[in-house]
């Protein structure tokens, strides 16, 4: 069954693992949200790509979601002694790929074919894919003023109340070489749990992108259990833009595109509101704290799209 899914950030990530799990490297490509992309020392930074990579190739940190594996910071404690920014945590083994990265761009490579080149380096075979190679860079609009997303996020931790959204460059932006024909291929695309506002939203405002997926079979998964969010700051900026944050609020962010939802059982109370939509709804266990929660959730996931 060939199948594209639509990740960023930790829960898209495990999300990303569990399909891996059970698919072949043929019948699996993972589109990624560049939104959050930025430059940091001059470097070229892809925390929601190498998320992705790392979770699916085991380097990442398994406390965190994010980062390596067996890290060491002596580069960051070099900085900080030197009187240098520390907000954003830049671990010697994470260093070493943004160097990489940064070198190849400079030499005129788009990020996709270096993305493919790293995902081999480290034994992936399935297709990752930037969802553009250009710069869309995400900003948030907030009571404290408008930002870049990692300032909000990592610097000021999500504190300021969120107004609104803009991702910068979008309209002249076009999708990586590979995003609109696996679109087009795929028997289902599913919508990893992930933040809709700062990681789907980017993916699906690329030009293309959603005209491609309209009238699909399109199936998104709650990042929403139980009015909160696993992980980040889904729950807050929804309630921040003046809307509950529900699974029914998630189901319906993305009505126009749908085919089926899935939520928790935490939030079974919500699944006639969502059905009346029109939209087909699977209730289950959607917690992954561990790769046999993802390999399950990824099977139920996949038997709903076939039903």
């Amino acid at each position: 069954m060939r199948i594209v899914a639509l990740a960023g950030g930790v829960g898209g990530a495990k999300m990303a693992h569990g399909l891996a799990q059970v698919l072949s490297a043929e019948e699996l490509t993972i589109l990624v949200n560049v939104g959050d992309d930025f430059d940091h020392f001059g470097l070229r930074i892809c925390p929601d790509l190498d998320t992705v990579c790392y979770t699916l190739a085991g380097l990442a940190n398994p406390a965190t979601g994010w980062g390596r594996a067996d890290e060491s910071w002596g580069a960051l404690e070099t900085i900080g002694a030197l009187g240098g920014p520390t907000w954003f945590r830049l671990g010697d083994r994470d260093l070493g790929v943004h160097l990489e990265r940064t070198r190849r761009l400079a030499s005129g490579m788009p990020l996709s074919q270096i993305v493919s080149h790293f995902c081999h380096a480290w034994g992936l075979f399935l297709t990752v894919l930037p969802i553009s190679d250009d710069n869309l860079p995400t900003w948030v609009y907030t009571d404290e003023g408008e930002m870049p997303f990692q300032e909000y996020f990592v610097q000021r931790q999500c504190r300021p109340k969120v107004s609104g959204f803009q991702f910068r460059g979008v309209e002249q932006a076009r999708p990586a070489e590979g995003v609109l024909q696996a679109i087009d291929s795929a028997e289902a695309i599913v919508i990893c749990p992930s933040n809709p506002w700062v990681s789907i939203d980017p993916i699906l405002a690329v030009p293309g992108v959603k005209a491609a997926l309209s009238g699909r079979p399109v199936y998104a998964i709650s990042p929403i259990i139980g009015g909160k969010a696993i992980k980040g700051p889904a729950a807050k900026m929804f309630t921040e833009l003046g809307i509950r944050p529900t699974a029914s609020a998630v189901a319906r962010h993305y009505a126009d595109l749908l085919k089926g939802f899935i939520l928790d059982c935490q939030d079974r109370q919500e699944e006639e509101e969502i059905k009346v939509t029109g939209l087909r709804t699977l209730v289950t266990d959607t917690v992954m704290n561990t790769p046999l929660d993802r390999q399950r959730l990824a099977m139920e996931v996949l038997r709903f799209a076939q039903q």
